[in-house]
């Protein structure tokens, strides 16, 4: 028929994109159709190009970043680079990885009226609409803060608000994820998958968290690495192919617990946790179990103690309330609890950003509560949780030697730290690149490569992992490992509960500025009144075992120490 709409609502054929500023492509020859009503997870390692393809289908590219296009883009059956950004955005509807670059309005309400604004909506009309879109994100209570005060997952979730009240037949969302505490997260996945569900959208998700992400259903996965589609299929094909780990990507914890124990997954059910519960594989896991010997840590020089702290903005409503905890020499911790629990305000109080009320902070016995931010600075390497808010410089180079060179060292020391470092997070081959072409990620690896580089005694990282494909994620953490070895105490400020429970000794937990438990990690996942107070959600590995009724505790201790073994 002559009218009939194309099956295919997205479709590149032969596309090559190449940045002004780089010498090579970064897409190179995409062959991908999308059909209209499809929910798609777009993948790939940190610096793959995924977020290039995303910029692609809104039009940022080629209207915000200019470039060389070869080859077709058609989407809902017009060429976006031959139109206009407005144009394209009656089309696709996006929620940028970058949040702080998304907002358009001086409050919350404001912003997630724009669309109704521009399309000339009553205001009665204007208001229920963005109401309605605040209660599915749990945001109401917000809708007078301005956005950019918010918290990095409250500021997700406006963003989310936003994109409900879009009529455009494509969502995109780059890095839904990135930020949210779990609950949130999990939250997002299925707010993502309702509105799938009651409209005809097509859905494409660019994400690295493959556990949290496949909690819902999704249609395909493609794979990008180095600029080019290598793998695509339903979720279980390439998990079954061994795709997903191959291409830098992480499998769902629960996957890698039952291969640990040797069990063949080409029979099961793999996505579909409940019927996993057969005597064969209940047996396998505690066979797996009782041959894994724990590793115990023991820590004893404190460095860091904080005594009875209390923390308020405008000296009424207290944001922390009686701090009490230790940190010690090669020690890591992670600071886990909801978005706006206070776990980035206890950080800027550590490093001195802020001033406590009351209370005492002591760094190797010495109260520090007089020292200033600087000579903070020479003991406590902060690294924030957006790298926008950290980089100054034009290159890499520049960028982790400007910290280097206001310590006044000399010129061949600096060239000297400033590339080990970069060699260390894996950015040395990026190192005269200019930075704003980077991705999110490899900002992230930046700004902490850059604080890194002044050897500090204590790193407090906000949200480390956040940006990372699961390669990066290892051999980054593989260092921050062998740092703390060498007496490097490291606080985790963070929502990856793979994170906490791969490579922290211990989490302190927070929830509405009060800590409600500080125990080993395995302690504090299977403790189900703290993960309801904070926000938190249980891994997949302990939903297994829930599954399989095993001890939860001693399946995730030795899920933690069968990676502690295979790492050595």
């Amino acid at each position: 028929m002559k009218n009939e709409r194309p099956k295919n609502i997205i479709e590149f054929k032969n596309f090559t994109f190449q940045y002004r500023s780089l010498g090579t492509p970064t897409l190179k020859n995409i062959n991908l159709s999308i059909k209209r009503g499809e929910k798609v997870l777009i993948a790939g390692p940190s610096g793959s190009g995924k977020s290039t393809l995303g910029h692609c289908l809104n039009g940022l590219i080629p209207f915000s970043y200019t470039g060389k296009i070869h080859g077709e883009l058609k989407i809902n059956n017009i060429e976006p680079y031959k139109s206009s950004i407005f144009e394209i955005s009656s089309h696709v509807s996006t929620i940028l990885q970058d949040q702080d670059g998304q907002f358009v309005g001086l409050s919350v309400g404001e912003d997630v009226a724009f669309r109704d604004e521009n399309s000339n909506v009553s205001k009665d009309i204007m208001k229920q609409d963005v109401m309605t879109a605040l209660k599915k994100v749990d945001m109401e209570d917000h809708i007078l803060k301005n956005p950019q005060e918010l918290s990095g997952g409250l500021k997700q979730r406006a963003s989310l608000a936003g994109i409900i009240m879009s009529e455009a037949p494509i969502l995109l969302f780059d890095e839904p994820l990135a930020n949210l505490d779990p609950l949130s997260g999990r939250s997002a996945m299925k707010l993502i998958s309702s509105v799938h569900e009651k409209s005809d959208k097509t859905i494409v998700v660019i994400e690295h968290r493959i556990e949290d992400v496949l909690t819902e259903n999704f249609d395909k996965i493609i794979i990008i690495d180095s600029g080019e589609i290598v793998a695509s299929g339903t979720p279980k094909e390439l998990i079954l192919n061994g795709s997903l780990k191959h291409f830098g990507l992480r499998e769902p914890l629960y996957i890698e617990t039952i291969r640990h124990a040797n069990i063949n997954l080409e029979n099961l059910d793999i996505l579909n946790i409940n019927s996993l519960n057969t005597p064969s594989i209940k047996k396998k896991i505690n066979n797996w179990i009782e041959n894994i010997t724990p590793k115990v840590s023991s820590y004893k020089e404190k460095i860091l103690e904080i005594k009875n702290l209390t923390f308020s903005y405008n000296e009424k409503d207290d944001i922390l309330k009686n701090i009490n905890f230790n940190l010690y020499k090669g020690e890591i911790i992670s600071l886990l609890g909801n978005n706006g629990a206070g776990k980035s305000t206890l950080s800027k109080i550590i490093t001195g950003i802020c001033k406590n009320s009351n209370g005492t902070i002591s760094y190797k016995g010495e109260n520090i509560d007089k020292w200033s931010i600087r000579k903070r600075g020479q003991k406590i390497g902060y690294v924030m949780q957006n790298p926008n808010h950290m980089i100054t410089q034009e290159t890499l180079l520049e960028e982790v030697s400007f910290g280097l060179k206001l310590r006044g060292y000399k010129k061949d020391i600096i060239l000297k730290k400033a590339e080990s470092t970069l060699k260390i997070c894996g950015l040395h081959s990026f190192r005269n690149w200019p930075i704003t072409a980077l991705s999110y990620g490899q900002k992230k690896r930046l700004s902490i490569a850059t604080i890194l580089a002044l050897d500090p005694s204590i790193l407090i990282l906000d949200e480390p992992t956040a940006g990372q494909d699961y390669k990066h994620y290892l051999e980054f953490m593989h260092f921050i490992k062998n740092l703390s070895e060498t007496g490097l105490s490291i606080i985790f400020i963070t929502h990856d509960m793979h994170l906490a429970l791969e490579y922290s000794t211990r989490a302190v937990v927070l929830s509405n500025g009060i800590i409600i438990n500080d125990d080993i990690v395995s302690s504090v996942l299977s403790n189900l009144e703290t993960l309801k107070l904070a926000n938190l959600k249980k891994t997949s590995v302990s939903t297994l075992a829930n599954v399989l009724e095993i001890d939860e505790k001693l399946m995730l201790e030795t899920f933690i120490n069968n990676d502690q073994k295979e790492m050595v």
